[in-house]
């Protein structure tokens, strides 16, 4: 190759480079409502793979039930989200339940319906805080103390996360594989 043509085909790969880095910016606000979002579609397809007649099993005598399982999602989504002190009203949770959180269901839909519920109020928040809000700092639960809000919500999503897995085991209990396991992982 010439030189005039390796500087012709360095000059276009470094302009594609250029303009594909420009097109993929993000921003913090943006980043974190993705996130939310892609949590709330692994949570609400783990909640929805157990059979409505399973919502009671539980892994072993101690622990929660699937249906308290996923009312504890809910719940902890409310409560943790609540810390971002938005303009959106807090649906109430009853702190002193850390199980469920005073939350309530009876059948399937009533439990995704909860859950649902849960991340819209994330949404509603969301959708109120700039980067510079998200980097804020509020008043977190006693256990984290003073947090910015973006680290408020990855709390929250981390939450999910570590209930996803306990999901994930009462799923194979009962013969099931979880929902991102047959995509090939999440």
């Amino acid at each position: 190759m010439t030189l005039s043509k390796t500087i012709l085909v360095a000059s276009l790969w470094f302009g594609l480079s250029a303009s594909t880095a420009i097109a993929q910016t993000t921003t913090l606000s943006a980043d974190v409502a993705k996130d939310w979002k892609a949590q709330r579609e692994v949570m609400m397809r783990i909640a929805d793979a157990m059979p409505e007649d399973k919502f009671g099993f539980k892994a072993t005598p101690p622990q929660r039930s699937w249906g308290e399982q996923v009312l504890h999602v809910a719940g902890g989504n409310l409560f943790l989200m609540r810390y971002l002190n938005g303009r959106t009203p807090a649906p109430p949770v009853k702190t002193t339940d850390m199980n469920t959180f005073g939350l309530k269901a009876s059948t399937k839909a009533e439990y995704l319906k909860v859950l649902a519920d849960s991340f819209d109020y994330g949404d509603a928040l969301l959708n109120e805080f700039s980067d510079a809000a998200l980097a804020e700092t509020v008043k977190g639960p006693p256990w984290m103390g003073p947090s910015t809000r973006a680290r408020m919500v990855y709390d929250a999503i981390s939450h999910c996360q570590d209930i996803y897995g306990q999901m994930a085991v009462y799923l194979r209990l009962n013969g099931i594989v979880p929902p991102a396991s047959l995509r090939g992982g999440v």
